[in-house]
């Protein structure tokens, strides 16, 4: 078992805001850019994919149909943020000629780290037995998540993952693969994994994904542990046999990198659409 960082360090390395000091600001603008994208697209608001409390979505359907679908997950170390600060991305997939969901799945205490992974789980089957009335493409469900959300949706597509069907791509943002260092970490203090659920959630150790194209992707203005997480990563699903495309951002750090999702100006963005075949 590698040797773990003294919890100083590790409380650090799992701040990512340690490295991007404009972040508050960051934030603000998902949530200002989200109310935007709703007040100007139509959409279906709180739409109910289970029944749990939280389990609902903000869906944006595509300008003509059947189309594909992003689904998005959003962070916050499984204890902040929430759909209503995710929907920054849908004009620009709109744009293309996709469809847009911002999935909601509750936060931390009330809700557990397994809680949450089948709470993802069962909003990609509710999509993918809705895609006729979605006016989305059955083959078409695409999912992309950051930080904790990349966590929550690797998790779901993992080879254990249920009964879900395989979805046609991922696109994993400065995520978290090996949960054990940070169960040891200030962010486990909300959170409570036991070690029963870094083995059970961990994506590293349930490959390969049930997802047939594959994109890891962080920011340049990382921490040391995120870039450690996405290498053994992309290293541990290419030895699974899949292929997996890695990337690294230059100019963006933790918190911005997903402001560029779908914009085709921007490396990420056209990285995203191309796997898409937008």
């Amino acid at each position: 078992m590698e040797q773990l960082l003294p919890r100083d360090e590790l409380d650090r390395e799992y701040s990512p805001s340690s490295v991007a000091p404009q972040y508050l600001s960051i934030l603000r603008d998902y949530r200002l850019r989200s109310d935007s994208a709703r007040a100007r697209h139509r959409h279906d608001a709180d739409v109910r994919y289970g029944p749990e409390p939280a389990e609902t979505l903000h869906f944006f359907p595509p300008p003509r149909g059947p189309a594909p679908v992003h689904v998005f997950v959003h962070g916050g170390h499984w204890q902040e943020s929430s759909k209503e600060d995710s929907c920054f991305a849908a004009p620009a997939f709109l744009r293309a000629g996709a469809g847009f969901v911002a999935l909601g799945y509750g936060l931390a205490p009330q809700r557990t780290l397994g809680d949450m992974v089948r709470s993802v789980r069962r909003g990609i089957r509710w999509i993918a037995d809705h895609a006729d009335q979605l006016g989305i493409r059955q083959d078409g469900v695409y999912l992309g998540g950051s930080s904790a959300g990349a966590h929550l949706v690797a998790a779901a597509v993992a080879s254990d993952g249920g009964d879900i069907p395989p979805v046609a791509g991922i696109t994993l943002l400065s995520g978290v693969y090996d949960l054990e260092p940070v169960r040891h970490s200030y962010v486990n203090d909300l959170v409570g994994m036991t070690p029963a659920d870094v083995r059970a959630y961990s994506p590293l150790r349930h490959l390969p994904l049930r997802a047939a194209r594959i994109l890891v992707a962080r920011a340049a203005a990382e921490t040391g542990e995120y870039g450690r997480q996405q290498t053994d990563f992309v290293r541990a699903v290419r030895r699974a046999g899949q292929q997996c495309d890695a990337r690294i951002f230059p100019h963006r750090n933790h918190f911005d990198l997903p402001l560029d999702l779908a914009d085709p100006a921007t490396p990420l963005g056209h990285a995203v659409l191309t796997q898409m075949h937008l």
